[in-house]
Formats: structure tokens, C-alpha cells, sequence
């Protein structure tokens, strides 16, 4: 597979005039003086001054892109905006847009009061096209980076990227990065045409997808697994060792899903509620190469001071035990903390859109 070499090649007012004519008088002595004609004061009108961002009038939209389930984002999501709002006295209204295209569109078209949690290729997008800025990107688990996975099933017979070619494909959305846009280049790279395709909508649906038979392949993300010593490298196998596969099952809380010592944090954990033998019947057949992490940013026109106080409580909300029940619960994004980003790490993503032409779907 030429993983690196697809890396590397790897966007919108009426004026009212008025016109007043001058009617002619004719008279047939001296002009006769009249009075002026009684003129009235024109109404002027103020329009109110815009309530201060992030006050109750005027809150600042957090936006997630709808990658797991809508009702984990807004439960965890109202975590964080609770924490936030004791920091800093700002109000905050939380939201999952339909899509990833729709977070995007929200963010451009209300510029001064929107952050939003929006992955690698979101922010590309979003970034070129109004202005949008970036904050920080996540850490999972140490890692400033995630791939890109392509789930099949355990006994369907496909074993290499060339088996997929004319098979049936579930991905998230359109506009995920590592559901979508890599996979795409990936097959690109591979000279592989899959057949029919599924927009399941979220990861976890194009998990169950291959798990239920709906799908032959699914793509989504991948985080590397927790091991008991030592941890994992990038170019180690991604999938759970043969003799483990079936010891995998959830924790009794239900919380986790372990196989043996190993914790298995890629997308098919979010689906262990709904199907506790997922990694029996689930496998990962290759992952991508390393992709830029999610990121937290601001809309363009954000305003400097209300960011830094924003940016200042959620580094202090990073390192509370109401993290992991917000953004940091695996069963929502999984962030284990955050890091500053900046723009230029992006760039790489820049390219690939650049490479396939893509744009966003509504």
C-alpha cells in the first residue's frame, strides 16, 4: 500500500433610494407667499446593540459533528458546558448539527459565538473556507494522532485491501476523515472500486453494518488498544491477538471492553452494549496511515478575550474526574486530554482534499 505518498499529496446584501421631485406653481399676480409645508420629524430608528457573547442573550453554540450517538454527545456535552460556565460565567448552548457538513456550515455562518469540536478534515474545510481557527487538538491515550480503520468480517474471507474491489461499503459520513476521505484515498491508491455503498451515519452504525451482515466492509476510526505491559507502536499489528479474540467480551459494569488484559479502544467498542461478541465477528483487516487528531476551534471572527477565558478552563476541566465523563468518555470522542494545535498541522489534510476535489455534502 502507498500509504505515505497520499499523505503527502494529501469554499456569502438591498439599498432603498428615495427620490423627492419638485412640482411647479403658476400664478397670474405676484407670487403669493405660502407657508412651508408642515414637515414631520423622520423616525429614527436604533437598532440595539448585539448582547456581549457568551451572555444568556447571546450564548456561545458548542457544536459536535454527529460521530456516536447524538444523545452521549449532548449528556456529555452538557458536562462540559456546566464545568465551563462555573469557570468562567459564560452561558453555553450545546448541539449536535445532522452532519459534519452542517457543523461547518453553522460555524461560517455565525462567526462570533461558535466553537466547535470538529475532526482533521472538518477543520480544513471549515478553516479555507471562513476563517475558522484552531484551539487544540486531542490527545488519546499519549497519542496527538488516530487512524483510519477498515472492519470486515472475521470469517467473510477477505484478508487484503483487494478483496474489498465491487464489495458492499458503510461508512459514517460523507465528511468524516477517517471514515471517508482516507479510506477513499486508500482504494484510490490500491486501484479498488467498491460496489455498492452506505451512509450509516455514525461509526458505531457502520460497525454493526459488518457485524449484522448489512455491509461487507465498514470503515471508521481507529485509537490503538491499551495493553496490560508495555505499550502499542505504530506498524504493530492493530488487531487484538489470535489468542485472545475470544476472551473479548465488555466489563460487568459494561463500561469497557476487554480482551484478556488488553482494552480495545477503536470504534468497535462503542457498539459492545449492542453486540458483546463484536470482536468475534468483527475484524480490522489494515489501518491508515497516522491522521491529524480532532480539533477544538472558534469560529473566525471570535472574540480574543472570551477564547482565552474559554481556553483557559477547559485545560483546568482537562484534568478533573468530570472529563471522563464528558468528552473523555470513550462512549463520546474518548479525548484523554488536549494539546495547543496550530494550523499548519492541517496542511497535510489540505492537500488530500485538494488531491480528490472534495467538498462537503449538506
Amino acid at each position: 500500500m502507498k500509504s505515505w505518498r497520499f499523505l503527502l499529496l494529501v469554499a456569502v446584501f438591498a439599498m432603498i433610494a428615495a427620490a423627492c421631485g419638485t412640482g411647479a406653481t403658476t400664478t397670474t399676480a405676484a407670487p403669493a407667499t405660502t407657508a412651508a409645508p408642515a414637515t414631520t420629524a423622520a423616525p429614527t430608528t436604533t437598532e440595539a446593540p448585539m448582547a456581549p457573547v457568551g451572555s444568556a442573550e447571546n450564548p456561545i453554540k458548542v457544536l459536535f459533528v454527529p460521530s456516536v450517538d447524538a444523545q452521549v454527545i449532548v449528556a456529555g456535552g452538557e458536562i462540559m458546558a456546566d464545568a465551563l460556565n462555573q469557570a468562567t460565567g459564560l452561558t453555553f448552548d450545546v448541539s449536535v448539527p445532522t452532519s459534519y457538513a452542517a457543523t461547518i456550515e453553522e460555524m461560517c455562518a455565525s462567526p462570533t459565538n461558535t466553537i466547535g469540536f470538529i475532526p482533521a478534515l472538518g477543520y480544513a474545510l471549515a478553516s479555507d473556507r471562513c476563517g475558522v481557527d484552531v484551539g487544540f487538538k486531542a490527545v488519546r491515550y499519549g497519542w496527538s494522532v488516530y487512524w483510519a480503520q477498515i472492519l470486515v468480517g472475521r470469517d467473510s474471507g477477505i484478508e487484503t485491501l483487494a478483496d474489498l474491489d465491487g464489495k458492499k461499503w458503510a461508512y459514517p459520513d460523507t465528511g468524516s476523515t477517517s471514515g471517508y476521505m482516507v479510506p477513499t484515498l486508500m482504494f484510490s491508491d490500491e486501484g479498488i472500486t467498491p460496489g455498492e455503498t452506505v451512509e450509516a451515519g455514525s461509526h458505531e452504525a457502520g460497525v454493526l453494518a459488518v457485524y449484522n451482515g448489512q455491509a461487507d466492509f465498514s470503515t471508521s476510526f481507529f485509537s490503538p488498544p491499551l495493553l496490560a505491559s508495555g505499550s502499542w507502536a505504530e506498524g504493530d499489528p492493530p488487531d487484538v491477538p489470535d489468542d485472545l479474540v475470544s476472551s473479548c467480551a465488555p466489563t460487568e459494569d459494561g463500561k469497557k471492553l476487554m480482551c484478556g488484559d488488553l482494552r480495545v479502544l477503536d470504534a468497535r467498542a462503542n457498539v459492545r452494549t449492542d453486540a458483546p461478541d463484536i470482536i468475534q465477528k468483527v475484524k480490522i483487516l489494515t489501518i491508515s496511515p497516522a491522521i491529524p487528531n480532532d480539533t477544538l476551534s472558534f469560529g473566525p471572527d471570535f472574540p480574543a478575550d472570551v477564547r482565552s477565558q474559554i481556553e483557559e478552563a477547559l485545560v483546568a476541566f482537562a484534568q478533573t474526574d468530570a472529563w471522563a465523563e464528558s468528552i473523555g468518555n470513550n462512549d463520546f470522542y474518548g479525548w484523554t486530554g488536549i494539546a495547543p494545535a496550530t494550523d499548519a498541522e492541517y496542511d497535510p489534510v489540505r492537500k488530500m482534499v485538494k488531491l480528490v476535489g472534495y467538498t462537503p455534502e449538506g
